[in-house]
């Protein structure tokens, strides 16, 4: 299995249980949520609870909840939403925090094409949902979702040079 980590804070973001597709020149990877059941689950097992002496509301305690699989996976913490001025701010200190830590031939395709991955999520901003990974890093990566025209699942995008392949 391969897990794919925030460079900057360590986070696990994503694994390869969740396909992706490239986007924006290999800048973003695009990755689609559900919303699951998680939690408790009433099963029946075919008794007659009044036969056995209990009652008829006797059971499971039913602690089920919807959770979207890759935010409840990795535990990603949802963040404010950004206005146009702190998410340009976010991505000028993101670019310069992560820069230094890819390989040359990364760093050119990075400074090449992150300005358009840029203007895509700008284009989607009033749309966007903000995530951190579990530590909650202040200069860790933001994972972003949103909901394309008439979906119920959210579209998770991912900064693709930001994260570092591990096997497990």
């Amino acid at each position: 299995m391969l897990v794919y980590q925030d460079l900057l804070s360590g986070d696990e973001l994503l694994s390869d249980s969740f396909p992706y597709k490239e986007i924006e020149n290999g800048m973003l990877w695009e990755v689609e949520g559900k919303w699951v059941v998680k939690g408790a689950v009433d099963v029946d097992i075919g008794a007659n609870p009044s036969a056995e002496g209990g009652e008829e509301d006797e059971g499971v305690d039913d602690q089920a909840e919807r959770v979207v699989d890759i935010q409840d996976t990795f535990r990603l913490q949802e963040q404010p939403a950004f206005d146009k001025k702190q998410f340009v701010a976010y991505m000028k200190k993101y670019i310069k925090n992560l820069t230094p830590k890819l390989e040359a031939e990364k760093q050119e395709e990075f400074k090449k094409n992150i300005e358009g991955a840029t203007k895509f999520l700008l284009s989607k901003l009033k749309d966007l949902q903000f995530f951190v990974g579990e530590s909650m890093h202040d200069d860790g990566a933001l994972v972003f979702a949103y909901y394309r025209e008439g979906a119920t699942d959210p579209t998770f995008l991912y900064l693709a040079h930001g994260l570092k392949e591990v096997k497990c």
